[in-house]
Parts: C-alpha cells; sequence; structure tokens
C-alpha cells in the first residue's frame, strides 16, 4: 500500500499498483504545466465520503511506496486515467482495464 501526500497534509493511502499509475499521469501533466482537479473516494476509516484537491505545478506532492519493486505499468490504464485527468471532472482512479493482448497471425510460409 503507497501513500500520496499533497501539500504536506493531505495524505490518502493507494495500492502501489495504482499509484505509479497515478504518478505518471500526474508527472506528464505538471510536466506542461497543466493543472486539474484529482479525487478519489475516502476510506471508511476516515468517512466514506471523497476528497477533491486541485493539483499544480507548484504542488508539494510525495508518492511514498512501500514495496521495493516498481510495478509493471498497464499502457491501457494509463489511456484511462489520462482521459480523466483532461476532462473537465478532473483525475479519479478508474478500475485497471485488461491490457490488450498482442494477437499474431499466423505466418503464411506456403506460396501457390
Amino acid at each position: 500500500m503507497g501513500k500520496l501526500t499533497y501539500e504536506n497534509n493531505v495524505r490518502v493511502d493507494f495500492e502501489d499498483r495504482a499509484l505509479a499509475h497515478l504518478q505518471l499521469v500526474i508527472t506528464i501533466k505538471l510536466r506542461r504545466k497543466e493543472s486539474f482537479h484529482f479525487t478519489w473516494k475516502d476510506d471508511a476509516s476516515v468517512g466514506n465520503g471523497r476528497t477533491s484537491v486541485w493539483i499544480h505545478p507548484e504542488a508539494s506532492l510525495v508518492f511514498k511506496y512501500y514495496g521495493s519493486r516498481p510495478p509493471q505499468l498497464n499502457q491501457a490504464w494509463l489511456e484511462a486515467l489520462a482521459y480523466t485527468a483532461n476532462s473537465p471532472a478532473g483525475l479519479y482512479l478508474v478500475p485497471e482495464p485488461a491490457e490488450p493482448t498482442q494477437s499474431h497471425a499466423p505466418s503464411d510460409t506456403t506460396h501457390a
């Protein structure tokens, strides 16, 4: 379980895998100097509500991972998260979609 800290006072837990995907999407937006809302559902321990923060290039963000290895990234999930980040509602965690499988057509080695 990883932790995102925003402006030294808002802390939220995400699974390391989700946090790695969120970090990449957030970093891409901030490198472009784009600001956006980031909204998540709160855990039952803090009331089951939701929290929304304004992410901007000057914001203080810390991504803390508890696992020792970086997770493999799912391109389809990155694209889905980027889509939400670029929407008027802003970034929010969507379920991880299945990674598209690469299908290889059998090569035809016979010639007529």
